[in-house]
C-alpha cells in the first residue's frame, strides 16, 4: 500500500463509523467519534449540531482556501442485507461490508487522512499555496438544512471544494440539481353514472402527458437535458364518484442551463394543475474546465464527467468538484461495500491532485 499507516488508521475509523448508526438527522454519535478522533490528533475542532470541521494551522486570509467535505450520514438500510449492516465485516480480499462504507465512509476517512497529512505543512509548498479546511457534514442524504448549509456561514471564505463521493476516483465537474414539485389537478365531483362533474384525473393526465413529452431546449455535453418525471399519483375516493382532485409529484433534475425557479415558472405556464415546490435551493452546478484543479486532474489522466446524482455541491455557492473512492452504483443498496485498496488509492490520488498551483 502507498500510505500503509494512514490507510490502516482510516480503515479502523471506518469500521467504528459503520458500527455507529448515523442515519440522516441522527448522526450524533458518529459526529462524536469524528470530533474525538480529530481532537486526539491535536486538531482544534469546531462543531455545529452534528457537523464537525477543522482548519489547518497557519490560515492566511490572503491565500485561497480549499474545503474538503464528506458526509457522515447514511440512508436507512434496505431489504436484502446478508450481514448486519451495522457490523463491519472485512473479507480476506480486503473488502469491507457495512452501511455507509461506500457512501460516504470511504471518502470521509480518506479525505480526513489527507487533511491530517497536510495540516502541519507550514514550511512546504502546500501551506504557501492555499489554506485547507476539512468538514464532516450531516444530513447530506436528505439535503437537510442542518448540514453543510448551516456550516458554510461559519467558515472563512471558500474558493474551491472537493466533495468526497463515490466516483471511482474520476472527476465529476458538473452535477444535476433537484427540485420536487407537488401538483394538484382540480376538478368537480359528480356521479359517475351521469354526464356531470369534471374529472381531475383527466386534467392530471393531460399535464402528465405534457411532462412526459416535453424537452427543455437548453442542454449541455456533460449533463444532457433536464429530466422531469412523475413519480407519485393519487386520486379518487370510490368507484362511482368523479374525482374532484388528483395529486401527483414531479421529480425535476435540472442542468446548469436553468435555475430551478426558471423550470418551475415554465411548468406553471404549461400545466393546468396547481403547483407547489418543496424547495428551489438545490440547483445544478458546473466548474469551469480551465480551473487549475481540473487541469491538474487532466494532467494526472483523470476522466471528467457530469453526475446525475445530487450531493452537497448543490448547496455550495463556489466552484466545486466531486471525487471519491468506491462506486455510486453500490450506494443505497444491500451489502454495500468498499475495498481497502480503493481507500489507499484515494489517499494517494488526493495528495497528488492537491499538489498544484491554486491561483484565483
Amino acid at each position: 500500500m502507498k500510505y500503509e499507516d494512514n490507510t490502516r488508521e482510516a480503515v479502523t475509523l471506518l469500521k467504528q463509523l459503520i458500527a455507529t448508526p448515523s442515519i440522516s438527522r441522527n448522526e450524533l454519535y458518529a459526529a462524536d467519534i469524528i470530533e474525538q478522533f480529530l481532537t486526539d490528533k491535536g486538531c482544534d475542532t469546531h462543531r455545529l449540531g452534528n457537523n464537525v470541521w477543522v482548519v489547518a494551522e497557519g490560515f492566511d486570509n490572503s491565500r485561497p482556501t480549499i474545503l474538503l467535505d464528506a458526509h457522515i450520514d447514511t440512508v436507512k438500510p434496505v431489504n436484502g442485507w446478508i450481514h448486519d449492516p451495522f457490523t463491519p465485516e472485512e473479507t480476506a480480499d480486503g473488502t469491507i461490508y457495512g452501511l455507509g462504507s461506500n457512501d460516504d465512509g470511504g471518502s470521509l476517512v480518506a479525505l480526513m487522512q489527507v487533511f491530517l497529512m497536510m495540516r502541519n505543512s507550514l514550511d512546504n509548498k502546500y501551506a504557501r499555496n492555499f489554506n485547507l479546511i476539512f468538514s464532516a457534514s450531516a444530513e447530506e442524504e436528505v439535503s437537510g438544512k442542518e448540514g453543510i448549509e448551516k456550516v458554510l456561514p461559519e467558515l472563512p471564505r471558500i474558493d474551491f471544494c472537493i466533495v468526497g463521493e463515490p466516483t471511482g476516483m474520476q472527476l465529476a465537474v458538473a452535477e444535476k440539481g433537484l427540485m420536487v414539485v407537488d401538483a394538484v389537478a382540480h376538478g368537480k365531483a359528480g356521479h359517475a353514472a351521469r354526464n356531470e362533474g369534471v374529472n381531475a384525473i383527466y386534467i392530471a393526465t393531460d399535464d402528465i402527458q405534457w411532462i412526459r413529452s416535453h424537452t427543455f431546449e437548453r442542454q449541455t455535453d456533460l449533463l444532457g437535458p433536464v429530466k422531469t418525471t412523475v413519480t407519485i399519483i393519487n386520486a379518487g375516493t370510490q368507484h362511482n364518484v368523479i374525482p374532484d382532485e388528483c395529486k401527483f409529484t414531479i421529480d425535476v433534475r435540472s442542468n446548469e442551463c436553468y435555475t430551478n425557479q426558471e423550470l418551475l415558472d415554465s411548468l406553471r405556464q404549461n400545466l393546468q394543475s396547481e403547483l407547489k415546490e418543496r424547495s428551489t435551493r438545490l440547483n445544478s452546478s458546473r466548474v469551469p474546465l480551465d480551473h487549475p484543479f481540473v487541469l491538474r486532474a487532466k494532467q494526472l489522466g483523470l476522466t471528467t464527467f457530469g453526475s446525475p446524482t445530487l450531493s452537497n455541491q448543490a448547496l455550495m455557492p463556489f466552484p466545486s468538484v466531486k471525487i471519491g473512492p468506491g462506486d455510486s452504483a453500490r450506494s443505497h443498496t444491500a451489502n454495500e461495500f468498499i475495498r481497502i485498496s480503493e481507500i489507499d488509492d484515494a489517499i494517494d490520488l488526493y495528495m497528488r491532485l492537491l499538489d498544484f498551483n491554486f491561483t484565483i
